[in-house]
């Protein structure tokens, strides 16, 4: 093999029932103007046509992986594993990258050898709505990637992830236990080693599918109790963040007149060993709380300004 078929950059997919829009995506990269990548599709089970409909499209770059996975995380693995490229990254089946995000990415990581994570910015598609979700220029270290990523004062998403390979597998790639807020629980196990640059540049665009996880009104709390359950620490050095995000998920169902969501809410925080917060604390947390992430967002914005328009 000449170091012309050797890939400079992978890409790695999970999918499942999600034929048209996998396709898309695929279509996405197959169009940048990079050429030397290899995009791996990993199919975690699909019974849609998902293999025919990638069979149909020839090209060597495309490499699809069929099997059935535990899920999007293990199916993510699969491709970390399988990847040849000294970088890696990510697209989520419904979403697709803008033509020259392969190009513009790589020259970030030629630029700076030390630079182990990219997280870049992303158009945000939600029916007619459009929103631009850009992080300004900025590295943040070790410290200030983890206050951003506890106090969610900065976008991310796994189509926004980009990495280098060996870094990946030090951390042990993503967790298979994880099946909500998977990136969050990835960029904090990075913040463990390192810090990370945020890049400015829109460089895809995020469809919001309807069977998307992260689009379920249910499940929030269970799935931060099971974030914090990974990230103990969390709750020690930062103890009104916690009841402050179950507080406010709690709310919210509240006023949208989701009661059953909010009950369902409260019950799992009182039955996690991880959160078990009293009413008092919820409150409490989520003023206490609701106050240190508005400094944390403030600060940020005076210093990187992050925002979404």
């Amino acid at each position: 093999m000449s170091n012309q078929d050797v890939p400079l950059i992978s890409v790695i997919t999970p999918t499942h029932n999600r034929r048209s829009q996998v396709v898309r995506a695929v279509k996405s990269v197959l169009a940048q103007t990079l050429t030397r990548f290899e995009h791996i599709v990993v199919d975690d089970g699909s019974t849609d046509g998902t293999a025919a409909a990638l069979a149909e499209i020839r090209d060597p770059r495309l490499i699809y992986v069929g099997a059935k996975w535990r899920g999007a995380n293990a199916a993510r693995n699969a491709g970390i594993e399988r990847a040849r490229a000294p970088v890696v990254t990510f697209l989520d089946s419904d979403d697709v990258y803008l033509p020259d995000r392969l190009e513009r990415t790589l020259a970030r990581f030629d630029q700076n050898p030390s630079l182990e994570v990219l997280i870049s910015s992303f158009l945000s598609l939600k029916g007619s709505r459009s929103t631009k979700c850009i992080n300004r220029e900025t590295f943040l270290d070790k410290s200030a990637l983890q206050r951003a990523l506890v106090s969610q004062t900065i976008f991310i998403a796994g189509s926004a992830i980009t990495a280098r390979h060996e870094s990946l597998l030090a951390i042990g790639g993503y967790d298979s236990d994880i099946t909500r807020m998977q990136d969050l629980d990835l960029l904090l196990r990075f913040a463990r080693r390192g810090g990370a640059q945020l890049s400015e540049d829109i460089d895809w665009k995020k469809y919001n599918s309807e069977n998307s996880i992260s689009r379920r009104r249910d499940g929030y709390v269970a799935a931060y109790a099971n974030l914090i359950d990974k990230h103990p620490y969390i709750a020690d050095r930062y103890p009104d963040v916690p009841p402050f995000m179950i507080a406010r998920q709690i709310i919210a169902d509240t006023l949208k007149g989701r009661l059953q969501e909010a009950f369902s809410g409260y019950l799992a925080n009182r039955s996690s060993k991880a959160l078990g917060y009293s009413l008092p604390k919820l409150l409490r947390g989520y003023v206490v709380g609701r106050r240190w992430r508005r400094d944390c967002y403030d600060e940020f914005r005076a210093k990187y300004g992050a925002r979404a328009v």
